[in-house]
């Protein structure tokens, strides 16, 4: 996954190709685990491979699972997440280390299979923590419970050229000591923090526009540090919430720095579901709510969608007419010319026009499907 996943499954679905391949297949963090890695991905594109022979030609099959291999080659399984995706045309492959869960396979179509990556990540709280203290900061990426990365040197990000700030991890060379005796006789050791706490949040805030989404940052430290950066932050509204309760932030590993924010990532889910509810009555009450599927389909293929509301699990079937913007549903999802899940067509289209997507449990969903419309 990079910080602009969003953006690049965004130009995945705008891809047409035949064929068009894709391969999703499950993949481990740790040693040992990690070792069967490679021949998960030896047998996924052996599948792809004889899936390509008999619907194309050999060249064809050949040309694309070179230009595969060429794409892995170096390709290092020390650093894979929970997901490995492939998506391959003959003038381009992609392949994403994902923090997401799912289903494993190969598919060849002239679309790829990006549905339940948009579905997922729509569902999943990501977002970055940046661990300040006195003497150190760290940025950390991740998704729901899952680290994805920290950044160091090695981000592409914070290549020369590419990343004017300073690069995480980034160390206070204004304060000289931590000695209590010298901190003490340091009128202006505040005033010198918060210096150093507000060229982190440059980089920081460097870092999140470069993304190009918005992404919620939830701050890490002790108290006092918090408040500083607080002050200093130059988008304060982008910050979710904190944690000063968390122990070894120099040297503690990614996973134990976000296990600790645990609490305040649910805080901020059940808060967005709460203004959730209420944004549902207000759109309602102003008229620009739409809780018919047909009418839902079509304001969101002309880009009207706001905000998208979803039952989490909701999947509906259906025969999709885009000339007329119109569809018809189906009960069996395999029949000739079915969309297997016309709620994920939705999704997508909200979500390449600029609209918000958010996944309801059951005990708070009051309809399957609802779209709070611009106008």
């Amino acid at each position: 996954m990079t910080v602009n996943l969003k953006h690049t499954l965004k130009n995945l679905r705008a891809v047409t190709a035949d064929p068009a391949l894709s391969v999703l297949l499950k993949t481990h963090r740790t040693h040992p685990q990690n070792e069967q890695d490679p021949i998960a991905l030896k047998n996924a594109l052996s599948d792809a491979s004889a899936r390509l022979t008999g619907e194309y030609d050999k060249r064809t099959s050949d040309e694309l699972m070179t230009k595969i291999q060429d794409a892995l080659t170096d390709f290092d399984h020390n650093y894979n997440l929970d997901t490995l995706a492939i998506f391959a045309t003959k003038d381009d492959v992609q392949v994403l280390r994902l923090p997401l869960d799912v289903t494993p396979r190969v598919v060849v179509d002239k679309k790829f299979a990006t549905r339940e990556l948009v579905r997922e990540l729509s569902h999943a709280v990501h977002y970055y923590v940046v661990v300040v203290t006195r003497t150190h900061a760290r940025l950390i990426e991740a998704v729901n419970d899952r680290v994805v990365r920290e950044f160091d040197q090695n981000s592409p990000e914070q290549e020369r050229g590419v990343f004017d700030n300073l690069p995480f991890p980034i160390e206070n060379t204004t304060l000289y000591t931590t000695s209590g005796a010298d901190r003490s006789a340091a009128s202006n050791e505040d005033n010198y923090l918060k210096e150093f706490l507000n060229r982190v949040d440059k980089s920081v805030q460097e870092l999140i526009g470069k993304s190009g989404e918005k992404i919620p940052l939830f701050v890490v430290g002790d108290a006092r540090n918090i408040s500083f950066y607080k002050d200093v932050c130059d988008r304060p509204d982008i910050i979710a919430g904190s944690a000063d309760n968390i122990t070894d932030l120099e040297n503690g590993s990614s996973a134990h720095i976000i296990a600790g924010v645990q609490d305040a990532v649910k805080a901020y889910h059940d808060e967005r579901q709460k203004q959730s509810l209420e944004g549902i009555g207000l759109a309602k009450s102003r008229g620009l709510l739409r809780t018919d599927l047909q009418s839902i389909y079509q304001s969101a293929y002309q880009g009207l969608g706001e905000r998208l509301y979803v039952r989490i699990g909701y999947i509906q079937p259906a025969l999709v007419d885009e000339s007329m913007q119109s569809l018809t549903l189906a009960d069996d999802p395999a029949g000739d010319g079915v969309t297997d899940d016309v709620v994920s067509d939705i999704i997508e289209l909200v979500a390449s026009h600029g609209g918000d997507v958010v996944f309801l449990p059951q005990d708070l969903a009051q309809d399957d499907i609802a779209l709070v419309t611009r106008y």
